[in-house]
């Protein structure tokens, strides 16, 4: 047994270690709570009490005690609560944490201390956190994977969340997001009568115009609904001196970008004073957005995509899910777990052919711009190495208002048919990642090139060698029902290799009605037949679909997170209903639930379970007259 315990303990420095959270081992650094573990025997003699980590993380004290199996992880009393008799303290791994962080929040000034229990080992294990404030009273809170939760970073946003159960000021902002898109919405459509493909477009160009206010060659105070001068003109010209300013080149691109603003100058209702506003709907649109948005984008260096959830908004409230527009935007939490998968480095090149609002690109220029000092690789990243494609006019003036918002004048986004272009070509740009989601539901027998897994052959074609390769696609895509499906996925074999598939929650396109997986390729290697990919089950990713919301981060979002990526990347090993590794066939249907085997020994309770349910399942059948089933060669 104690061989076992070491291996836990390591186990633990590992996850502590990877969380970035130093606790000491068998005692703690910090005088004050090292003289009240002076008195902390477990055995309550008043001698030193020894917790396998201890120590401090803002004003949380941190205590673990941990045991190998996890049929030792807690004992309750009849009373349901947690013994704290000598036996079940020596025992058990919550009952002894939980007599630390007593003692602790006793004999300390500390008022926080986040007690943890863990058992088993990294494949079969629970953590338990406890919380316990400077009175004694105790939580006991829900399981995590990791201590993720628990750095400097994320402790206080998990206090607020899980133990005072308040909003934290991520949900604030989402919530004012979603106030602000609900009501922008309605202006448009009340003061403008603007169709769904305009709103997008005035909002867009509105965003550009306000840049210039810093250059004074632009001011809300102008717009007056001038007849002679119009505001849409002002707004229009504003746009116009910005994208020039902005460099955007060629000419021939800018242009393009222009003719989509026209509707803010050509627009005739949203240029004439309202009398219910006292003032034109195109400065009541501009004082709007210059309060809720331009700030937030000015202000906040972050991966949001505050634009494109904005947009998101607002539009779902016009067509029931945006989907009006061929809008299937990809959310913060996917993006940024794109950025984690691709193991990105500033040196690389980024290609999205299908970029809509460039949710994806916005992403990875935020990650690969945070990973170096170098200014001169910052202005590279933004300048050169983020390549975009979008079909559609208002999606691409959208993705290319996104990427000057952020910075990026000189964004290599295009206005082309991804399926049209050359792989050979594309594949001269360089790019070493490709991220995609692409137009779901469009493909058919007649149309196989539509087919989103025909999207994902086309990407890894244009990709160099040794590329990395991730989409996010309908399940049916790598399940290749039709038999042209089938097809695609054997070609993609003989060229490129699957490294692994995560299913996700079916619910991370929260009102589009579409069960998402996210697939992950090496470009130009065949698939080896001896190859392993990884098949996850990622469904219970921490988010949850509230009411009015929408999908909405719970506090253990991180920490599956985190957990899904030591697994991706091999640096723990899983039990198989989580992450099943196998070779692949190119006929087989590329998910977790195709490959998954249930390869745990049932126990005792799971035995006792089945032997109950039998007994009930017997005195029914003897109650209703068929007690012979149950005689010997009694099947009649």
């Amino acid at each position: 047994m104690a061989k076992k315990e070491i291996k836990t303990d390591l186990w633990v420095y590992e996850l502590l270690k990877e969380a970035n959270i130093s606790l000491t081992a068998q005692g703690c650094d910090i005088q004050e709570i090292n003289e009240a573990l002076k008195t902390a025997s477990k055995s309550q003699t008043g001698n030193y009490g020894y917790p396998e980590y201890c120590g401090v993380v803002k004003d949380f004290i941190l205590v673990i005690e941990d045991k190998a199996s996890l049929d030792k992880h807690f004992y309750k009393d009849k009373g349901g609560l947690l013994s704290q008799d000598i036996k079940a303290v020596k025992e058990y791994a919550m009952n002894g944490a939980l007599f630390y962080a007593l003692h602790l929040a006793a004999n300390t000034s500390y008022n926080k201390v986040l007690a943890f229990g863990v058992s088993g080992n990294e494949k079969h294990h629970r953590i338990t956190p406890i919380f316990v404030n400077d009175r004694g009273d105790y939580q006991e809170l829900s399981d995590v994977e990791t201590f993720i939760s628990f750095n400097d970073t994320n402790i206080g946003e998990f206090y607020l969340k899980e133990v005072l159960r308040e909003d934290t000021d991520v949900e604030k902002t989402t919530a004012e997001i979603l106030k602000d898109a609900s009501k922008l919405h309605e202006d448009l459509r009340n003061y403008g009568n603007l169709t769904t493909e305009q709103k997008p477009l005035v909002v867009s160009g509105i965003m550009l115009a306000l840049r210039e206010i810093e250059y004074k060659t632009f001011s809300i105070e102008s717009l007056i609904g001038d007849t002679v001068k119009t505001d849409g003109q002002k707004i229009y010209e504003a746009i116009k001196s910005n994208l020039y300013r902005a460099n955007v080149t060629p000419d021939t691109k800018r242009d393009k970008l222009l003719s989509q603003f026209s509707v803010i100058k050509d627009t005739t209702k949203i240029n004439e004073k309202d009398n219910t506003l006292g003032k034109t709907p195109l400065k009541h649109y501009t004082e709007f957005l210059y309060n809720s948005i331009h700030k937030n984008i000015r202000y906040h260096n972050s991966a949001e995509d505050y634009l494109g959830r904005f947009y998101g908004e607002f539009m779902s409230y016009s067509g029931g899910d945006g989907q009006t527009l061929g809008i299937v935007l990809t959310p913060k939490h996917i993006t940024e777990l794109f950025c984690e998968l691709a193991q990105l480095k500033p040196t690389d090149k980024v290609i999205d052919p299908c970029c809509g609002t460039a949710g994806f690109l916005i992403a990875a220029m935020h990650k690969m711009v945070k990973m170096t000092d170098d200014e001169v690789l910052r202005r590279s990243i933004k300048r050169d190495q983020l390549f975009g494609i979008e079909l559609q006019s208002y999606m691409f003036t959208i993705a290319t208002t996104n990427m000057i918002l952020r910075g990026d004048g000189k964004s290599n986004l295009h206005n082309l048919d991804f399926l049209r272009q050359n792989t050979n070509q594309l594949q001269l740009k360089g790019c070493t990642v490709g991220m995609m989601n692409p137009p779901y539901s469009q493909g058919s027998k007649t149309n196989p090139d539509l087919y989103e897994i025909s999207f994902t052959e086309h990407l890894l074609d244009s990709l160099t060698e040794g590329a990395r390769a991730i989409v996010i696609i309908p399940q049916s895509s790598v399940t290749g029902k039709s038999k042209e499906e089938q097809n695609i996925k054997g070609n993609i074999l003989k060229h490129h290799t699957l490294e692994g598939v995560i299913t996700l929650n079916k619910h991370t396109f929260y009102g589009v009605g579409t069960n998402p997986c996210i697939a992950v390729f090496t470009a130009g290697i065949p698939h080896s037949k001896k190859h392993l990919c990884k098949f996850i089950n990622f469904e219970d990713d921490g988010f949850v679909v509230s009411k009015h919301i929408g999908l909405e981060e719970t506090v253990s979002a991180k920490d599956k997170r985190q957990h899904l990526l030591d697994v991706w990347f091999g640096r723990i090993e899983a039990e198989t209903k989580f992450c099943v590794e196998t070779t692949i066939e190119a006929d087989d249907e590329w998910l977790h639930a195709f490959y998954y085997f249930n390869d745990e020994i049932p126990s005792e309770k799971d035995f006792e379970n089945t032997m109950a349910d039998y007994l009930t399942f017997e005195f029914n059948m003897i109650t209703h007259g068929r007690g012979y089933l149950f005689e010997e060669g009694g099947n009649k």
